[in-house]
C-alpha cells in the first residue's frame, strides 16, 4: 500500500474510518484529496495537477476535491481530464455520500470491547 499522511489525506482517512465503523464498502475507482477540519469542513490542498495525473494513470474514474480546488482543475488542459468525473465538496458528509456504498464489507472489523473482568478476591 502507498503510505498516506499529511493534511491531503484527511478526507481519505475519515472515509476509511466511516467505512470501518458502518461496515460499508467504499466505491472502487474513486480518489479523493482534501484537508478536513475538526468540524468536518473540507479544505483545499496543493499539488492537484500531479494528483489528478497520477489518479488517471492508476485507472481512477472519479475524484473528490474541495470546492475551493475547482480553480486548479480549470487550469489543467482538457486532454488530461478526459474520462474523469470531478465532485466538489464543502463538508465531509458530502464525501461520505459520494464515496461510501450501501454494500456491506465481507470481513467487518469487530469493534466490540471485551467486558472488564473483576478481580476475584
Amino acid at each position: 500500500a502507498i503510505p498516506k499522511d499529511g493534511p491531503s489525506a484527511g478526507i481519505t482517512m475519515a472515509t476509511s474510518l466511516a467505512s470501518a465503523f458502518t461496515q460499508r464498502k467504499v466505491k472502487a475507482n474513486i480518489a479523493m484529496t482534501g484537508e478536513i477540519t475538526l468540524r468536518g469542513k473540507v479544505l483545499p490542498v496543493g499539488g492537484i495537477k500531479e494528483k489528478i495525473l497520477a489518479a488517471k494513470r492508476a485507472g481512477i474514474k472519479e475524484i473528490i476535491l474541495s470546492s475551493e480546488n475547482k480553480k486548479n482543475i480549470d487550469e489543467i488542459q482538457d486532454i488530461y481530464l478526459k474520462g474523469l468525473t470531478f465532485h466538489y465538496v464543502n463538508d465531509v458528509k458530502e464525501v461520505f455520500a459520494l464515496a461510501i456504498t450501501d454494500e456491506k464489507v465481507e470481513n467487518p472489523i469487530d469493534f466490540t470491547t471485551p467486558e472488564k473482568t473483576k478481580d476475584k478476591e
